[in-house]
């Protein structure tokens, strides 16, 4: 019989840098309440000018060094998902490899689906780990998004950071089942040396989110042979407050097992790093055998879906680095606008 995979470790990296969406409506002459009703979006976190995607990975990636309690040289493969690496050619995951202490034989790949990048890195990982190639593997999702000034997609784009180290041994959570489903549906997209992306309003509801997630989340439960009555938890990808929740009560979900991982509200959508976070969320608090169901989403498009049931260890490996709610709820640092667009650098310098 084979040995049972999953997630060993687990950790997180949130900027404290805050901006409120009343700040960002104030400049633009929008109403912000309307915003808030809309997105269901409260405030976004925001990379400083020394963070990108490479050192928000790092540090999540050693927080879940932390709890997996392994020597980093054993990773065999590193995957960073993210849609804002910091080099259009020069990998991510390199710098990551190096800054953790991987030995030189770690595959490394930067992987590359909108919002679902750091999901598809959980994937292969739990593929590697599963067939023997590898005895740890390090699946992380990073980014520092970035909206067009005035466009509503500035009142989400957030930054930030989750990382699982994945292996077969001393688990905090098994993945049992995986499913994934993909079309070709153009809602969102940036070209190369364009600096914000664009986005095709009437693709972006129905025929991509929701139709997406619902079905992989469907596949992936009847594969599982599960209805949502026994699961605990549920997470889906975040762009905002409104779409997870919706689409959490299309699948039968109560707000009692959406609502731990739904984070958007407070931090933004985190992109690659948006379901896992939601699901690191989740393992900060659920018990031994319950059970966890995860669906991401990817604009253009593509959603993976993953069930894992908790295990013992959890309870001796959570205190080991930051929950998320502690780093969410912790000091915090409320940024205006101008600081916010010198930050993201999108005041444009005449060089």
């Amino acid at each position: 019989m084979a040995s049972a995979v999953g997630i060993v470790g687990y950790g997180v990296c949130v900027p404290r840098h805050r901006i409120k969406v009343e700040e960002i409506a104030k400049v633009w002459g929008l109403d912000a309440p309307a915003y808030k009703r809309g997105l269901m979006l409260a405030e976004k976190a925001v990379a400083a000018p020394d963070q990108d995607a490479a050192s928000l990975a790092v540090e999540a990636a050693r927080a879940a060094l932390r709890r997996a309690a392994i020597d980093p040289a054993e990773i065999g493969a590193l995957y960073v998902g993210s849609e804002s690496h910091p080099y259009a050619v020069k990998p991510t995951g390199t710098i990551v490899a190096e800054a953790i202490g991987a030995g030189e034989d770690c595959h490394t790949a930067d992987l590359e689906f909108a919002c679902k990048a750091g999901s598809e890195a959980l994937f292969l990982a739990q593929g590697l780990v599963a067939s023997g190639q590898v005895k740890y593997a390090l699946a992380i999702g990073s980014d520092t998004s970035q909206g067009a000034p005035g466009d509503p997609l500035e009142f989400a784009t957030a930054a930030g950071a989750a990382a699982f180290v994945v292996g077969s041994h001393d688990l905090v959570a098994t993945i049992d089942v995986t499913g994934t489903y993909m079309t070709d549906t153009p809602d969102f997209w940036r070209r190369e040396h364009q600096d914000f992306p664009r986005h095709g309003g009437r693709f972006t509801g129905e025929p991509a989110y929701f139709r997406h997630i619902t079905s992989a989340a469907t596949a992936t439960m009847k594969k599982a042979g599960v209805t949502p009555a026994d699961l605990s938890y549920a997470v889906f990808h975040q762009p905002n407050g409104k779409f997870p929740e919706r689409v959490a009560k299309m699948l039968g979900f109560k707000k009692e097992q959406y609502e731990p991982g739904l984070l958007s509200p407070y931090v933004g959508n985190l992109y690659s790093g948006s379901s896992p976070l939601g699901l690191a969320a989740v393992l900060d608090i659920a018990k031994p055998g319950e059970r966890i169901l995860v669906t991401s989403y990817g604009s253009g498009a593509g959603s993976d879906g993953f069930i894992l049931t908790v295990w013992d260890r959890i309870d001796l490996v959570r205190d080991l680095a930051p929950k998320v709610r502690e780093i969410i709820d912790g000091p915090k640092r409320y940024i205006q606008y101008g600081e916010y667009a010198k930050f993201r650098e999108k005041i444009k310098r005449n060089e």
